[in-house]
C-alpha cells in the first residue's frame, strides 16, 4: 500500500520535478511561487504552531487558504491584484496535488474553487512627447552615469522593453549599421528583434565605444561592472523624473516608472497609426487583447472619432414635475 506523500514532499517535488524539470519554468516564475509558499508556511506556523515539515495537506484546506488571502490584504496591505497572483501560485500547486495524491483531491478541488478577486482598473499612465523630451534631457551627460542613463532611457522609450529585458541586454544583443536593431528574450522565453531609430543608434554607438565591453558584458552596467538591478533602474528613472519636473510641470502629476515608459512607446506607435498587431509583436504581448488596453487609454483617438460624428439636434428641455409631491421628491 502506497504511503500518502506529505506536504513537504509534495511541495519539493512540485518545484523540482514539475516546475523546473517538466515545465522548465523561468527563474522569475519559480522565485514568485517560492515567495508565495514562504508566506503560506509562515502563516501556517503561526496558526497551527507546527514546523514546516510537520504540516499536512489537510492543514492547508480551503478555509485556511481563504484566511491566508485575507491576511495578505488586511495585515500585509497587498492589493487585490497581488492577492490574485499569490492565489494563482496556490492553484498551480493544488492542481499538481490533485494529480499526484487522489486522496487529497477533495481538499484540492475546494481550494481550486476559490475565485480571483475583481480589481479596479486604474487609467493607464503614459508620457507625451514633450514629457519624454524633458526626461531625456535630465541626465548630466558630463558624467559616466549620466551618459549611461540617457542611453538607457532613450532605448527604453523607443523599444518599449520591459525592465527585465533592459537589464538583461548584453553588448552582443545590439546590432548597429544597416538594419540596426536590439535583440531580447522576453516572457515565455520568446526572442524578438526591435528596430532602432537613428538617434538611438548614434547614442548606442557612442556608449558602446566608451564601454569597450566584451560581447557578453552587460550593455548597461552599474558602477561595479555588473548588470543593473530592477530597483536600480527604478531609482534612476525616479531621480531623473524629479529633475525633469522642474522644466516640465506636466510631469508633476505623473509617477514615472519603467512600465510607464513601455506604455509611452505603445501610445506613441498607436498615435502614429501603427496597427495593433504590429504593436503587439513590438512589445512581445502574448495576445492582442493586452494591446487593446491602449485604445481605451488613448483620449486623442477618441476625440478624433468624436470629431467625425454630427451633433444631435434635439432641444434640451428641463423636467418640471406637475404635482407638488413630485416637486418635493425632486428637490431632495
Amino acid at each position: 500500500m502506497k504511503i500518502p506523500a506529505t506536504f513537504s514532499e509534495l511541495l519539493q517535488a512540485y518545484f523540482t520535478e514539475y516546475l523546473m524539470r517538466e515545465r522548465n519554468a523561468s527563474p522569475h516564475t519559480i522565485a514568485n511561487y517560492r515567495d508565495t509558499f514562504r508566506m503560506v508556511i509562515a502563516f501556517a506556523q503561526e496558526r497551527w504552531n507546527k514546523p514546516p515539515t510537520k504540516l499536512a495537506i489537510a492543514d492547508l484546506d480551503a478555509p485556511f487558504v481563504a484566511g491566508f488571502l485575507d491576511h495578505l490584504e488586511k495585515d500585509r496591505g497587498v492589493s487585490p491584484r497581488s492577492r490574485n497572483v499569490r492565489l494563482a501560485a496556490i492553484h498551480s500547486f493544488f492542481n499538481y496535488v490533485a494529480l499526484q495524491e487522489p486522496a487529497a483531491g477533495a481538499v484540492a478541488q475546494r481550494i481550486l474553487a476559490i475565485k480571483s478577486k475583481r480589481c479596479t482598473k486604474k487609467p493607464m499612465e503614459f508620457l507625451t512627447r514633450p514629457e519624454i523630451d524633458a526626461l531625456l534631457a535630465a541626465p548630466d551627460q558630463t558624467t559616466w552615469s549620466g551618459r549611461r542613463d540617457r542611453t538607457l532611457l532613450l532605448v527604453a522609450v523607443q523599444t518599449g522593453l520591459r525592465v527585465s529585458e533592459l537589464i538583461g541586454l548584453c553588448c552582443q544583443d545590439v546590432i548597429l549599421g544597416s538594419g540596426a536593431h536590439v535583440r531580447c528574450t522576453g516572457k515565455g522565453r520568446k526572442t524578438r528583434c526591435i528596430p532602432l531609430r537613428k538617434e538611438a543608434v548614434t547614442a548606442l554607438r557612442h556608449w558602446m565605444r566608451e564601454q569597450n565591453g566584451r560581447p557578453t558584458d552587460p550593455l548597461f552596467p552599474n558602477m561595479r561592472g555588473r548588470s543593473l538591478s530592477r530597483d536600480g533602474v527604478e531609482y534612476m528613472i525616479a531621480k531623473h523624473a524629479a529633475t525633469a519636473k522642474e522644466t516640465c510641470p506636466l510631469l508633476k502629476t505623473k509617477r514615472v516608472s519603467p512600465h510607464v515608459l513601455r506604455h509611452s512607446t505603445a501610445m506613441d506607435l498607436l498615435q502614429h497609426g501603427v496597427d495593433r498587431s504590429v504593436i503587439a509583436l513590438w512589445l512581445g504581448h502574448e495576445s492582442m487583447d493586452t494591446t487593446q488596453a491602449y485604445l481605451h487609454a488613448n483620449l486623442a483617438l477618441k476625440e478624433q472619432a468624436l470629431a467625425k460624428t454630427e451633433p444631435f439636434k434635439g432641444r434640451i428641455r428641463r423636467y418640471r414635475p406637475a404635482d407638488p409631491l413630485l416637486a418635493f421628491l425632486q428637490s431632495l
